[in-house]
Formats: C-alpha cells, structure tokens, sequence
C-alpha cells in the first residue's frame, strides 16, 4: 500500500514520538522512511555591518543548522535501522517549512507524509500558524497527523 513515507522532524518533543510512530507503521507496511529536517534559512540582516561580517554569519548558520539536522537525521537513522527500516535523512534550508515538506515528499516519491501537531488550537495557529494545516491542503498525497 504505501511504500516510502516521509516523516518531518525536528528536535521538539514531538520528534520522539514522529520516530517511534512511523518506525512502527514502516515496520506494519513494509515501508521504508524518508526523514526530512527543514531549517530555516538565515534572517536577512539587520543594520549595517560590513559585509565581511555578514559573510561569516552565514557560514555560522549554515554550519550550526546542517550539524543539528545531521544530529537529529542521525539519531532517526539509528532507531530505523535498529529496526530494520530502510532509511533515507534529508536536510535542507528553506524559507517556508510547508512547502519544502509537500516539495521533498515528492522529489523522494513518498506515497505518504506522517506529520506530528502541536495541537495549539485556534489561537495557538492564529500566533504561530501550522505546517501541518498548510501542508494537508497543498499536498496531493495521504497525511497521517499524530496529536
């Protein structure tokens, strides 16, 4: 049925259980899991600083963000593998996290995507917004959404 599901994760309390979940659900079905780390990409700068300064900052950020994607992607891994799942870990830095899950899903031919919620409910969403709503109605394929 489903064969390549991709799981969001990153180093909230919710990853724990987006691992354990989908581990379970690839071992049930047969599947194999395409973990994806989604960062964001550096603010623009403020003030003036000499550029020099800005150039180092950015390669800062890159290096910060690529080492704890590659720490979570890691641990993820382990677990997989434990497990006997295949496991594929992407990472990369976008400006809008929804867009990049619905966008890897499809560059990975996943057939599934297994996202956790906050469930912070109507004011909650209205302050901080919700990948998981925006990414249930720009994707075509089947969303599994964990509480």
């Amino acid at each position: 049925m489903y064969k390549r599901i991709l799981v969001p994760v990153d180093a909230s309390y919710l990853t724990e259980r987006a691992i354990h979940a989908s581990i379970e659900l690839a071992r049930q079905l047969g599947a194999a899991i395409t973990a994806f780390v989604a960062e964001p990409v550096m603010p623009p700068p403020s003030g003036q600083r000499p550029r020099a300064w800005l150039e180092a900052d950015a390669r800062e950020h890159d290096a910060m963000t690529e080492a704890h994607a590659r720490q979570v992607l890691a641990r993820f891994e382990a677990r997989a593998r434990d497990a006997g799942i295949e496991f594929k870990g992407v990472y990369e830095q976008v400006p809008r996290v929804d867009q990049a899950i619905i966008d890897s899903a499809e560059a990975c031919g996943c057939d599934l995507i297994v996202m956790v919620t906050h469930g912070r409910g109507a004011f909650g969403e209205f302050l901080f917004g919700s990948h998981t709503k925006a990414v249930l109605a720009g994707s075509s394929l089947p969303l599994l959404v964990l509480h």
